[in-house]
């Protein structure tokens, strides 16, 4: 069992048309608190990848405690289905790779200091220029995605690709460098996401991770403006600040080395940090792995 999941012992969903369409988060995904209170509610309908069978607010909710920001609940297997079934253009394979090559460079730049080989795996890869990039400057790529499209394009490339949960992802060797881009706040459990990176990371190894930063002036402008399209991102389970961020980082056996600002989307952050310590085994010996 996935550690964080036994929390939701006992979960129950909630319907939209008459489909299971989340099941209910019972109390925080990341501290586990129980204190947890509504927040704000947004709307997804304008989303590109909407479907009317999909309840078109999304009700997000904060932990007194650790105040993290989160929705709900995650969608059941039958909205993953009807999510995961279309791409935008930007995620499929090979779309406007040489535009972004520029900006996939700079990603790469940043972790060179602590990787420069090895293993690069990316988690969700998109329109894979990331891993095309990565392997550009030497380092061996491997992805994996959910979209079986993706997964099957990239193959055909001769990358190695994978489409499972990063929890049953096996590999020959230890990994120098993951990277996260735009990934956690989609993980119905995040903390599930890095414990599996830090098992599959050699120790040392770099993890990069983005994601959008409620902790900054801008989004603080948007939410007041009421124009913060993260409020109706369909495929975001979090929204995360800087400082929580941090916290669970280290929680998990990683140090942050630098921050910066993300060009891949509006308003996100992007995090280096190294793996200074093993968390699995010690997971494994509490039971709660």
């Amino acid at each position: 069992m996935k550690y964080s999941i036994a929390q939701n012992d006992g979960k129950k969903e909630v319907q939209h048309n008459g489909m299971p369409e989340r099941v209910m988060y019972v109390c925080c995904p990341l501290c586990e608190s129980a204190n947890i209170g509504e927040l704000t509610i947004g709307d997804c309908s304008k989303h590109p990848l909407y479907n009317p069978k999909i309840n078109p607010k999304m009700h997000w909710k904060k932990c007194s405690d650790c105040l993290h920001v989160f929705t709900n609940g995650f969608f059941t297997e039958e909205i993953c289905e009807i999510v995961f079934g279309n791409s935008h253009k930007n995620q499929v394979v090979g779309n406007q790779i040489e535009q972004s090559r520029a900006v996939s460079a700079r990603m790469i730049e940043k972790v060179l200091p602590f990787a420069s080989e090895g293993v690069w795996l990316d988690v969700g890869f998109g329109n894979a220029s990331l891993l095309f990039t990565a392997q550009e400057f030497g380092f061996t790529p491997v992805g994996i995605d959910l979209r079986k499209e993706n997964v099957h394009a990239l193959r055909a490339l001769n990358v190695e690709s994978h489409c499972v949960d990063l929890s049953e992802l096996k590999l020959n060797e230890a990994c120098s460098v993951i990277s996260m881009a735009d990934v956690l706040e989609h993980m119905p459990f995040p903390k599930d996401g890095l414990v599996s990176a830090n098992k599959l990371l050699a120790k040392g190894g770099v993890l990069l991770v983005s994601m959008p930063n409620t902790e900054n002036i801008v989004w603080s402008s948007l939410t007041a403006s009421n124009s913060n399209p993260y409020w109706g991102e369909l495929e975001h389970y979090h929204n995360f600040s800087r400082t929580r961020l941090y916290q669970l980082l280290d929680e998990h056996g990683f140090k942050v080395m630098r921050y910066g600002i993300s060009e891949r989307y509006r308003v996100c952050m992007e995090v280096v940090a190294v793996k200074v310590r093993d968390i699995h085994q010690d997971l494994v010996g509490s039971g709660k792995y």
